[in-house]
C-alpha cells in the first residue's frame, strides 16, 4: 500500500494527478471485470440495492484517496505524506465514536491529541511562524484530507455489510471511483494539463493499478474481515517507515528534525489510542 506514495511522487512527473487516479481505476475495473461479470449479473438485485453505498466507498477510497495523494505529491515529500497518512486510524476512532457509538476513554483522548499534534507538527514543519502566517504546504493539506477520506472508507467498508463477494464488491467500488473522478478528469484535461498517452503513462498507471491498487486494497479488505476496522488501521502506521525509505533511496529526500518529532508524537498517540484494543485482542 505504501507504494502508492512512490506513484504520488514519481508518477505525477509524467501524468497529471487526476488523470493518473482516473486511469488507474479504469485499469483496475477492466482487469477485474472479466472475472466478476457473470457473478455480478446474477447478483444484479443486490447491486441495485447497494449501489449508493458502493458509490460512497468508491468516491472515498478511489476518488479522494486516489487523487488527493497524487495532488499532494506535486508539492510535498514522500516522508511527509507517509507521516500525515498515519493519522487516518485516529480519524477512524473519532468517526466510529460519533456515528457508531464506540466509546472513547481518557487514554484514547490523550492519544488523539498527541497524534494530531504530531501530524500538525509535520504540516507546519515545526515552524510556528508558518502557523502564524498560514503558509502551509498545500500538498500536506491534500494528504491530511486523504487520511480523512481513507478513515471514512475503512469504517464504512467494515460496518456496511454486503451480500457481494470481495472481488465483486471491489469491481463496483473501482467503477464508482472512475465515475466520481470523471468530471474532475475532464476539467483537468480542458483547463489545466493534458495527458500524454505514452510509455511513461502506461508504466505508472499499470503499476498504480496493480500494486497499491488491486493487491493492497484486496489484502486490506481481507485483514479487515479478520481484525475489524480499527485494528486494521495498524497497517498504516508503518507508512512512516516505508515512506522514509522510499523517499531516501528513490527521491534523495532528507529527514528533518520535525519529521522525528512528528513521528514520535504520532506513534505515541497511536499507542495510547489503541492500548485497550490491543489488550482485548
Amino acid at each position: 500500500m505504501a507504494s502508492n506514495l512512490v506513484v504520488a511522487r514519481g508518477g505525477v512527473e509524467f501524468v497529471p494527478p487526476i488523470s493518473l487516479a482516473f486511469w488507474r481505476w479504469v485499469v483496475v475495473f477492466l482487469i477485474l471485470l472479466p472475472f466478476t461479470y457473470l457473478s455480478l449479473k446474477k447478483n444484479f438485485k443486490v447491486v441495485k440495492k447497494e449501489y449508493k453505498k458502493l458509490f460512497f466507498l468508491g468516491a472515498m477510497g478511489c476518488g479522494v484517496c486516489g487523487a488527493f495523494p497524487f495532488l499532494a505529491g506535486q508539492t510535498t515529500t514522500v516522508a511527509n505524506m507517509g507521516i500525515i497518512y498515519t493519522s487516518s486510524p485516529i480519524f477512524i476512532i473519532l468517526i466510529s465514536s460519533i456515528f457508531f457509538n464506540e466509546k472513547i476513554n481518557f487514554t484514547k483522548i490523550t492519544g488523539l491529541v498527541a497524534c494530531l499534534t504530531g501530524v500538525f507538527a509535520i504540516i507546519i514543519k515545526g515552524d510556528l511562524n508558518l502557523l502564524v502566517n498560514l503558509t502551509f504546504t498545500i500538498g500536506d493539506l491534500w494528504m491530511l484530507a486523504a487520511a480523512i477520506g481513507w478513515a471514512l472508507y475503512s469504517i464504512y467498508l467494515f460496518y456496511w455489510k454486503t451480500e457481494l463477494e470481495i472481488f465483486q464488491r471491489f469491481t463496483l467500488i473501482a467503477l464508482s471511483g472512475v465515475i466520481s473522478l470523471l468530471p474532475f478528469y475532464i476539467g483537468e484535461e480542458i483547463f489545466f494539463d493534458k495527458t500524454l498517452f505514452n510509455y511513461n503513462f502506461l508504466l505508472w498507471v499499470v503499476f498504480a493499478a496493480v500494486s497499491p491498487g488491486i493487491i493492497a486494497f484486496t489484502l486490506y479488505t481481507l485483514a479487515q474481515k479478520q481484525l475489524g476496522a480499527s485494528l486494521t488501521g495498524f497497517t498504516l502506521y508503518i507508512f512512516t517507515v516505508y515512506a522514509a525509505i522510499y523517499g531516501y533511496f528513490l527521491f534523495d529526500e532528507k529527514l528533518e528534525n520535525y519529521h522525528y518529532i512528528g513521528t514520535t508524537l504520532v506513534f505515541f498517540g497511536v499507542y495510547l489510542a489503541k492500548k485497550k484494543n490491543v489488550k482485548q485482542s
